[in-house]
């Protein structure tokens, strides 16, 4: 399945819900923002639906994100489903940990393949600052349990996304770095970015912001199909059905991303 410009598009990253038990200072403000009433989000069956034709047309690499995923009630039986779709090769989500503790080894036995889970700093007194009240004990027990549960050996790797922000010091990212080394983990550095202003960079190890290779399209909780995050076309898939809107997703995926002044992280799913 090729984009106009030839890009073999095979990563479907679908968000789940706009809520979240963090409020992280590069995401959303303090107060919060408008939340989505849960009639509009889509059901789990919508997105088992949308996802198989996905997969029925090329995509072989699923991600769940939200907002943060593990905060939509059942949650563990949308993974079990999506496992059991032939032709996902790839299953993935990407959370802030703090529920891990407690469903880490739940997800696992659902067929979750791998861990992306966000930590910024090593410094709890920072952790809570940035993330407005969080505790970075309860995502350090975390990974613990995802490693414990069985995450992490090969072909099931732990990432962590450490965003960097405009005061972030190189002694702590190499904190981060000695860290993950440690524990056998992946780390992957995000430049801080703005959707209004279309200020981006590639992933430093991982593959994100590389426009000329990007392979992937997105659902947002509500049934919008993004072919770019970097940008405001989106193609409602209950109006057009699941054919037209990815054909329509392909056909008008841009060369390369702009800016997106509609949607926000935590609606996206980053």
């Amino acid at each position: 399945m090729k984009d106009q410009f030839g890009r073999e598009i095979t990563y479907l990253r679908i968000s789940v819900t706009d809520r979240c038990n963090l409020r992280c200072v590069y995401c959303m403000p303090e107060e919060g923002i408008p939340l989505i009433p849960h009639s509009q989000m889509l059901t789990y069956e919508e997105i088992l639906d949308f996802t198989r034709y996905a997969v029925s047309r090329g995509i072989s690499k699923v991600r769940l994100t939200g907002g943060e995923p593990l905060v939509r009630k059942g949650i563990q039986s949308l993974v079990r489903s999506l496992a059991s779709l032939p032709g996902i090769r790839d299953l993935g989500m990407t959370t802030n940990g703090i529920l891990l503790q407690e469903m880490a080894a739940e997800l696992r036995q659902a067929g979750l393949h791998r861990l992306n889970i966000s930590l910024d700093t090593l410094d709890p007194v920072r952790y809570k600052a940035l993330t407005r009240g969080g505790e970075m004990g309860k995502v350090l027990e975390g990974i613990q349990a995802a490693k414990k549960a069985g995450f992490g050996g090969p072909g099931s790797p732990i990432k962590i996304n450490c965003v960097l922000l405009p005061d972030t010091g190189r002694e702590e990212v190499e904190k981060l770095r000695a860290f993950t080394q440690k524990e056998g983990l992946e780390l992957r550095l995000i430049h801080c970015m703005d959707l209004k202003k279309g200020s981006f960079t590639k992933v430093e190890g991982g593959e994100g912001g590389d426009c000329p290779h990007c392979n992937r399209i997105r659902l947002t909780s509500t049934g919008i199909l993004k072919p770019c995050l970097f940008n405001n076309i989106g193609y409602d898939i209950r109006i057009l059905g699941a054919e037209k809107a990815m054909d329509a997703a392909l056909r008008n995926k841009p060369a390369a991303g702009s800016a997106n002044t509609c949607d926000s992280f935590n609606y996206l799913g980053g």
